[in-house]
């Protein structure tokens, strides 16, 4: 009883408690990065399915990807929200989606990362990743049902919900104690890959115990996802603490915002971490390491992103993935756990004309090459959906209020031992 209180006084803060306070100044600029960046799920939507490109140029073809798609969904609701489209072409474009969804291969109801958008096939991430891909899965499922709880549209409320209930994340734990990313038709288990946190995967242990047709235990979390060598840190990095991640500054940005984007941390606990700390403290411990490095003032965040050096890379501090790149997913995307700080990295990061383009900020920036290979013009699915959603978030609360308010996520949060605080 306890547990179910403490969600419902979450869930209400969470509700009434404004995100954050912006000046006009920062809001007119808040408009302009949320605004353009949308640009990418909406002009350069995939035109036979609607999903989300999984880089604006791809040299694999027309790829779409489900994660990505899952983050677009979530920035079109925020655009329709905004005005920026009509309630009804927000409607219709993830409908579309939707629908497309419904009729692409799927592996045991989970989808693949990669479709080929003019055929309608798998399309393989790897060698042995041609099948469902369970974090992608869970990725796009958190837009899925974003969307259920936004649209009054009964056919496309009912679509996504069928859609979330028709994933079988019970059959990914193989019988065992521990959820699998991935299952192909060719070579099934082949990629053996556990999920274990403290990283972006979360969100799929939430969704899979909050399923109402195939749910986890409790058990399967804790014998798996908590046991990694990387979910307890419990060390200090400039003098601030990270209870969660990597031993190396907690690791890669993206960790705090996928699961996030839906996943209200505010006042969230589980008697251990604060999430709404972690993130802060996350962000605020890569500021300090930007420094360090002789970032120009201003300018932080190191995640997963394209390189001119090497291609797409980790990034990851203290690692040599980090070689001075810097990119605008990570400090923007931060915005909900460090809003005057992301602000500043915004207008620090736009006295350079060159690394803004038609979706927003373009995926990186490296200021110790030389010309012309500082800027990468380069855009990404997952890049560029984090930096709306949390802008968006941090503005309103818009898609946290929209996720929480599914009565599967508190029940889900709560079996595996989260509650709300009443600190928010």
């Amino acid at each position: 009883m306890r547990i179910k209180v403490l969600f419902a006084a979450g869930l209400l803060l969470a509700a009434c408690t404004a995100p954050g306070t912006f000046s006009r100044r920062d809001e007119a600029l808040l408009d302009k990065v949320e605004r353009q960046t949308l640009e990418y799920f909406t002009t350069l939507a995939e035109p036979n399915t609607g999903m989300a490109r999984e880089r604006a140029e791809d040299s694999n073809g027309n790829i779409v990807t489900t994660g990505g798609t899952g983050f677009g969904i979530m920035a079109i609701i925020a655009g329709a929200e905004r005005g920026w489209l009509s309630r009804e072409d927000a409607t219709q474009r993830i409908g579309k989606i939707a629908r497309n969804l419904e009729f692409l291969p799927r592996f045991h109801g989970a989808w693949a990362h990669w479709y080929d958008g003019d055929t309608g096939e798998a399309f393989s991430f790897s060698e042995f990743d041609d099948g469902g891909d369970l974090v992608e899965t869970a990725f796009l499922v958190q837009g899925l049902l974003a969307a259920r709880q936004w649209t009054s549209d009964k056919v496309l409320r009912e679509l996504c919900d069928r859609l979330y209930k028709e994933v079988e994340w019970d059959w990914y734990t193989r019988g065992t104690d521990t959820l699998y990313w991935h299952w192909s038709p060719v070579h099934e288990w082949k990629m053996n890959h556990a999920i274990r946190g403290y990283d972006e995967t979360l969100i799929t242990y939430v969704l899979a115990a909050s399923s109402p047709t195939h749910p986890i235990s409790r058990e399967c979390y804790e014998a798996s996802y908590k046991t990694s060598s990387y979910y307890y840190n419990g060390r200090s990095y400039y003098g601030i603490p990270l209870k969660l991640g990597m031993e190396l500054y907690g690791g890669p940005l993206f960790f705090t915002h996928y699961s996030w984007l839906g996943l209200d941390p505010r006042g969230l606990s589980d008697g251990y971490a604060d999430y709404f700390e972690q993130g802060r403290n996350h962000a605020l411990i890569q500021m300090a390491y930007a420094r360090e490095k002789g970032q120009p003032r201003g300018l932080w965040g190191f995640t997963s992103s394209d390189d001119a050096l090497v291609g797409y890379s980790g990034h990851y501090p203290g690692t040599p993935d980090e070689n001075g790149t810097i990119s605008p997913t990570a400090a923007v995307s931060s915005i909900a756990y460090v809003p005057k700080e992301s602000v500043r990295f915004m207008r620090s990061l736009l006295r350079d004309r060159r690394v803004w383009g038609p979706c927003g900020f373009y995926d990186a920036v490296n200021y110790s090459l030389k010309e012309p290979r500082q800027v990468v013009t380069h855009y990404l699915a997952i890049d560029q959906g984090p930096q709306v959603v949390m802008i968006e978030n941090a503005r309103s609360g818009l898609l946290w209020r929209l996720f929480m308010s599914a009565p599967e996520i508190p029940a889900g949060l709560e079996k595996l031992g989260f509650y709300y605080t009443n600190n928010q």
